[in-house]
């Protein structure tokens, strides 16, 4: 058995796909372009370390492997919508050899270590680890069995994480709450990022959303 996986959902960067919402406030160039460098960030922290790093990408048919490093772990992600992707990922990997999956996005790549770890710790006494965000969704979601606490939760909502905490309790699963944090989805969300930035053990770990962020200058969080 392999120890832990950590999965990103990641989409493949095309222009006026990936993230949308940003994008109708940065225009879908600067979208595109930050989410690349959101992926080669990921890509530098964790392509080593105590967790295999598994891209779980999507579109499936799309040249994903492409952009990352020759060798890496690419699981194309299978599903009618996000729910039924995710719960594909986690049951893919867990019946695939791995004790335990940690999943977030590309669009967390601020993540802490510390909450990778505190996730992957609370596995040993929990079904379930959950990084709520401000705006009612979660920045990450961790197991190590494939639960299915994703059917019938409406994905990017404000009540994405009560409703799915519901669902997991109703089930009689232990879940364990993380840290409060965000997720890029908004022109606010980039000023946060950028006043993270400024603390200097962060810009080490997001060398290129640093560059990327300083080169755009302060009108692109107005």
């Amino acid at each position: 058995m392999l120890p832990t996986a950590l999965a990103v959902m990641a989409r493949y960067p095309t222009i006026g796909v990936v993230k949308t919402r940003l994008a109708a406030a940065i225009g879908t160039e600067r979208a595109s372009t930050l989410y690349r460098a959101f992926l080669l960030d990921l890509e530098a922290r964790f392509h080593t370390g105590p967790r295999t790093l598994v891209w779980a990408f999507f579109p499936a048919e799309s040249d994903f492997a492409s952009l990352v490093k020759p060798g890496a772990h690419c699981l194309p992600q299978r599903g009618e919508n996000l729910g039924q992707r995710m719960r594909n990922c986690f049951a893919a990997l867990l019946h695939g050899g791995f004790e335990q999956v940690l999943m977030i996005g590309v669009d967390v790549p601020h993540v802490r270590n510390e909450w990778l770890d505190e996730a992957e710790d609370a596995l040993a006494r929990n079904d379930i680890a959950l990084g709520p965000t401000a705006d009612g969704g979660y920045y990450l979601v961790a197991m190590h069995e494939p639960h299915d606490v994703f059917t019938g939760v409406p994905m990017s909502t404000g009540e994405t994480a009560t409703q799915t905490i519901r669902k997991a309790e109703a089930a009689g699963l232990r879940v364990h709450l993380l840290p409060r944090s965000f997720d890029i989805d908004e022109r606010h969300d980039l000023a946060r990022l950028r006043a993270l930035l400024k603390q200097s053990d962060t810009a080490l770990r997001l060398p290129h959303t640093a560059a990327l962020l300083q080169g755009w200058g302060q009108e692109s969080d107005n």
